[in-house]
């Protein structure tokens, strides 16, 4: 007999039970996405088999637990950050998520550095315009030639045997970003990431009716300022 458990977390919550369920060696199994059709919201289930749990019941009494974790009341354009970078095998749940509702999910961890895959047809696919196509390119760009830099300025420093003192810290060295490259590769990705961001948004709200974009840009305006006043305060 298989026991489910069901536990309700809020978004920023998500994260912390993932990493949990990873620390005790769960599996995961599976991630859906379903609309409510009453209210319009979005809802999220993340299945996971807990490995240690299982064998335990399954030496007791045969059976074992089935844990899913659910997130309701998604809002249409609410971020929900990705889980693949403690669980890789969850991309094509959370691209399909993305491609079948339009939801956003961010900091992918596999595949396409943190981009989903795009295609030119109509919703309910993404669509791909060409101020998207050359944010994301520009985006990977920035990013490589930050990551390059980071590495180049590494290995200089461990040749010089700054701080190594051996072979061993010198590889280590070069395989890491000093903390000034490292610096600027983050303050570079971040721009990109959110020059790509914008282009998107603003692929959506071209294809939305105007009434309702002008709504949707007005929220968005709001929370720019919250958020700003908060980063002031």
């Amino acid at each position: 007999m298989q026991k489910a458990i069901y536990t309700t977390v809020g978004i920023d919550e998500l994260l912390s039970h993932v990493q949990a369920l990873k620390g005790v060696g769960a599996r995961f199994v599976q991630m859906h996405a379903e609309r409510n059709v009453d209210d319009g919201t979005y809802r999220l289930v993340y299945t996971f088999i807990n490995v240690r749990a299982a064998q335990e019941h399954i030496a007791q009494d045969g059976s074992y637990a089935i844990e899913n974790l659910v997130v309701e009341g998604i809002d249409r354009y609410q971020e929900i950050p990705s889980i693949s970078s403690y669980y890789p095998a969850v991309f094509p749940f959370e691209n399909e998520a993305h491609d079948l509702f339009g939801l956003v999910i961010t900091d992918m961890q596999i595949d396409f550095k943190g981009f989903f895959y795009q295609v030119s047809t109509a919703e309910p696919m993404s669509v791909i315009t060409p101020e998207v196509k050359a944010a994301r390119e520009k985006a990977m760009k920035v990013r490589a030639a930050a990551e390059a830099k980071a590495r180049k300025a590494a290995a200089e420093k461990a040749a010089a045997g700054e701080g190594a003192t051996g072979a061993g810290d010198a590889a280590g060295a070069a395989a890491q970003p000093t903390a000034a490259a490292g610096s600027d590769a983050q303050h570079d990705e971040a721009a990109a990431k959110a020059a790509l961001k914008a282009a998107e948004m603003e692929a959506k709200l071209a294809a939305m009716d105007p009434e309702k974009a002008a709504k949707v840009r007005a929220a968005l305006a709001a929370k720019a300022a919250r958020d700003k006043q908060k980063k002031e305060a």
